[in-house]
Order: C-alpha cells, then sequence, then structure tokens
C-alpha cells in the first residue's frame, strides 16, 4: 500500500482537534441556521410527524424509528415547532462522523482518522438531510454503528460487540429497509477475506439480537397486510410497470442513477470509490481495501441493477457511504490536493445550502419559481383549507392529495378542525387513508379539497371555491374546494 510520508503530510494539515473542531463548527452552523429556517415541513417531513402523534411499531411507507425519533426531540423540548422535529439531523450526521472516525481507526490506524470525519461531514448529501429530517440520517448512523462493530469482531470475539452489531443492524432496518442491501456485500467479504470473518458465536449472538428487534415490525406489518412491503414493492415497480420496453430508457435509469451518486457524495468521493473497485477488479488492493469495497459498491450495483429494470431515487444507496467514505478517503490519503480540493467542493454546499432555507421565500429563478419552491407554500394552502371550511360552517375537512393532507395535519394542529383522508376503496394509497379516512357513519356536509373537478354522483356537491396558489410547490396548480355530502365521498364497489 501507500508509504507513509504522504499521510503525516496529510496529518500536519488536518489534526484530529482541528477535524473534530470542523465537525463541531459545521453542526452549530447547522444548527443555528435551522433555527431561522423558514421551509414549510415537506410532505415527508409531515407525515413522520405525524407518526410520531401515533406511536406504533410500523406504518404505511416506512418502519417505525423516524417518528420514534421526532417524538423524543417533542418530548424532550415540549415543542412540535419545526426546528425541533429537524433537530436531529446535524445532531446524527455530527454523530455519525465521530463514529466513522473511529471505525477508520479500526481498522487502518490513526492516520485517515480526521480526513474521515471532515469529509463525512460535507458530503452534499449530508449537508441537505441536515436541513430536513429524513430516514437516511437515522439509518447511517446505525450502519456505521455495526461497522464500527463488524470491524472489532474481525480481530476478536465479543459478545457485547456482536450484541452491538445486531442491535445496530435491527435498529437501521427499523429505519429503513434498504440496510438488506449490504447484506450481500458482508458475505462476499466474510466468504473470501480471511480476515474479515466473524466466529460463528458472535455472528449467532448478532442474529438473535438483531431479530429479537425487528421482530415487533414484522409483526405489525402481519397484522396490516403487510402494509410497508406492499408500498415499497409498488414505489420500486418490481412488478414491471415502472418503465417502458425500451432498452434505451432502462440504460438511461441506470446510468441517471450512477450519476447522480457524483452529487450525492461529490465528484472526487464518489469517483474514488469506482477506483477502488477498479482496483479490486485488477487485484492491487489490499484485504483491508477490498472489505470496504464490498461493504459499499455491492449496495451501488444492487440499486443500479434496480434502476435498470424499474425505478430509483438517488438516496437509496446511502448505506454504502459509510464505509465508502473510509474508502474514498484511503484512496486520496497520498495526494492532499485530491482530500483538500474534496473538502472545497463539498464545502460550498454544506455553507449554502442552510443559507438558502432561511432566504427560502426570496430567491428566485429567472423563470419567478422560488429557488426553493418544493419547501414553500404548503402552510398557506392549509390556512386558506382552514378559511374556506370555516365560511362553509362545517369544520370537517376531507382532502385527496397526500401533499395536502399531510400539512392539514401539521398545521391545523391544536385548531378546530377535523381532517380526513378520501376512501377511495381497495389497497389504501397512503398513511392517511389507511388509517385516517373519513368515517363511513359521518352525517355532516364536509369541505372537499380537489385536485381535479368533481361531480357527485350520489349526493349534493357545492362548489366553494377554486384557485391556483401564487407561489410555492403549488403555484398555479388549480385547487377545488366543495361543500359536500359524506355519501358523495363513499368509495365505490
Amino acid at each position: 500500500m501507500s508509504s507513509l510520508a504522504p499521510i503525516e503530510t496529510s496529518n500536519r494539515i488536518l489534526s484530529l482537534r482541528l477535524a473534530l473542531l470542523i465537525i463541531l463548527a459545521v453542526t452549530l452552523w447547522r444548527v443555528v441556521m435551522l433555527y431561522f429556517n423558514t421551509t414549510d415541513l415537506f410532505v415527508d417531513e409531515s407525515q413522520y410527524w405525524f407518526w410520531g402523534q401515533n406511536l406504533d411499531f410500523g406504518y404505511y411507507s416506512k418502519p417505525p424509528m423516524i417518528a420514534w425519533v421526532i417524538r423524543l426531540f417533542n418530548a424532550l423540548s415540549g415543542s412540535d415547532k419545526t426546528f425541533w422535529i429537524r433537530l436531529s439531523a446535524p445532531l446524527f450526521h455530527m454523530a455519525t462522523a465521530l463514529v466513522l472516525m473511529r471505525a477508520s481507526r479500526r481498522l487502518l490506524g490513526p492516520e485517515i482518522e480526521p480526513w474521515v470525519g471532515v469529509t463525512f461531514v460535507t458530503l452534499p448529501a449530508v449537508s441537505l438531510s441536515s436541513v430536513l429530517v429524513s430516514t437516511d440520517t437515522i439509518q447511517i448512523l446505525f450502519v456505521s454503528i455495526g461497522i464500527w462493530a463488524f470491524l472489532g469482531l474481525n480481530k476478536r470475539t465479543s459478545v457485547v460487540e456482536a450484541l452491538i452489531l445486531g442491535v445496530s443492524l435491527g435498529l437501521a432496518f427499523l429505519t429503513k429497509y434498504s440496510v438488506l442491501f449490504m447484506l450481500p456485500g458482508v458475505a462476499i467479504a466474510m466468504i473470501t477475506l480471511p480476515s474479515a470473518r466473524v466466529a460463528w458465536r458472535d455472528v449467532i449472538i448478532a442474529a438473535v439480537a438483531g431479530a429479537i428487534v425487528v421482530a415487533p415490525n414484522l409483526l405489525w406489518n402481519l397484522s396490516h397486510d403487510i402494509a410497508t412491503v406492499r408500498h415499497t414493492e409498488s414505489i420500486a415497480h418490481w412488478d414491471g410497470t415502472g418503465k417502458g420496453n425500451g432498452v434505451l430508457l432502462h440504460l438511461l435509469g441506470g446510468l441517471e442513477f450512477v450519476a447522480a451518486q457524483f452529487g450525492v457524495v461529490g465528484p472526487i468521493v464518489f469517483f474514488a470509490m469506482l477506483w477502488g473497485a477498479w482496483r479490486v477488479i485488477r487485484g492491487e488492493s489490499g484485504p483491508q481495501e477490498k472489505l470496504l469495497v464490498w461493504l459499499s459498491i455491492p449496495v451501488v450495483l444492487l440499486i443500479t441493477l434496480q434502476a435498470l429494470f424499474a425505478k430509483a431515487y438517488a438516496n437509496w444507496a446511502v448505506t454504502a457511504f459509510a464505509a465508502g467514505t473510509i474508502l474514498a478517503v484511503w484512496l486520496l490519503k497520498d495526494t492532499r490536493r485530491g482530500l483538500t480540493t474534496s473538502l472545497i467542493i463539498n464545502g460550498i454546499p454544506a455553507i449554502l445550502l442552510p443559507i438558502l432555507t432561511v432566504f427560502a421565500g426570496d430567491l428566485k429563478l429567472p423563470n419567478g419559481d422560488l429557488l426553493m419552491k418544493r419547501y414553500v407554500g404548503r402552510s398557506a394552502i392549509s390556512l386558506q383549507i382552514a378559511d374556506m371550511a370555516s365560511k362553509a360552517h362545517t369544520d370537517l375537512i376531507v382532502a385527496d392529495n397526500r401533499d395536502i393532507l399531510a400539512d392539514l395535519f401539521y398545521t391545523l394542529k391544536g385548531k378546530p378542525y377535523h381532517v380526513y383522508a378520501r376512501n377511495f376503496g381497495g389497497f389504501p394509497k397512503s398513511y392517511y387513508e389507511q388509517m385516517f379516512s373519513l368515517p363511513p357513519e359521518t352525517t355532516a356536509d364536509v369541505l372537499y379539497v380537489a385536485t381535479s373537478p368533481f361531480d357527485c354522483a350520489s349526493g349534493t356537491a357545492e362548489l366553494v371555491s377554486t384557485w391556483k396558489p401564487d407561489f410555492g410547490y403549488m403555484r398555479d396548480k388549480a385547487l377545488y374546494a366543495y361543500r359536500v355530502s359524506p355519501s358523495c365521498l363513499a368509495p365505490t364497489p
């Protein structure tokens, strides 16, 4: 592998103390700017908050961990303002950076430890998910703890670290099922690398501990028509309906996903990861480097295959970037320019993104749309709907749109309104339809908000208003509000 001199040079530039100060400074910057953040909760954030008001072992589209975390922060603060809902994000990322530093020390010694921390905390995906609350933020912390424990078990048996491995991966599963994409790479590493093997006793302990942690969610799914699994299948289009039949469409989907990863973790970091995979193919890497490749690259490959045949979002490979960050820093350690250039490139969005959220209502594109259009205008629509309900003399509000429902539940919390989803029949299309559909015994008229014109076939419907929001995520999209009898909204057989 590489000579020691470049490593010493690199460490003189970035000491452990300086790295910790950078990580703390970046985190404080994010927390302070989060306090002044002017964006509304995104649809997913509002939904996660609402889950936290209705604690369970599972939910329609995700396992329960993010709801539990948000509820914990709300309980500790005594507030459910957006600041407290999102505060866990920068704190979790800081913790992940520190854990990855310790993991890199376990595998490779102290040489690259400072760079691993500052590289991770400034990844573009980390910067973005530090101004929002997401499952990725929580999952990658548990994955990193699991990697730390796994690397310890490669060297010696330990009941405690086997338990930590099983529990951390179980908690990662309770955050997002995509942790399963790591298992093939782990299996390959243990089979092909003697240094990556774990004693059978520890494997069994970890497996039992993990099974105990995930069991409540599995039981919840069985008792709820495997809702989360069915939703995951529907968004991934495993039934083959996600793409056309053209070969070009499939190839473009895979290429688009791979290209997106250069933006997710930065061009230099992702290039270094691909370089690591190439070195393994050419037989140029040692066992430590191979282990990091097996803990990261197979995840990217599996999601790329998903993108080739159906649909994949850019963030689905997030579990790859725990080990992937260590791999990239290890390969770039011989060149001070590579690491510092990567830090500068990734540091720009780390500084700018929090600023953009503060001025979300002011920064516009040439076409007049707000730069952060997706994240504003939601609460304004909810307040307009509440005003229409009041004028229509009803406290019952029903909507057919998940985005609108998510914000209605959050923005109108504590106000004298009852919000419901329209039940369309069949397998529910959202958590709100699954758990908060308009009760069939309702007799009073309701305000029904729709995204398209509505005709009632079995009751009365009076158009209250039609309007187009003048800013935000639904700018210039028509919305319709009707006062209707509940029979109008009954699901058709």
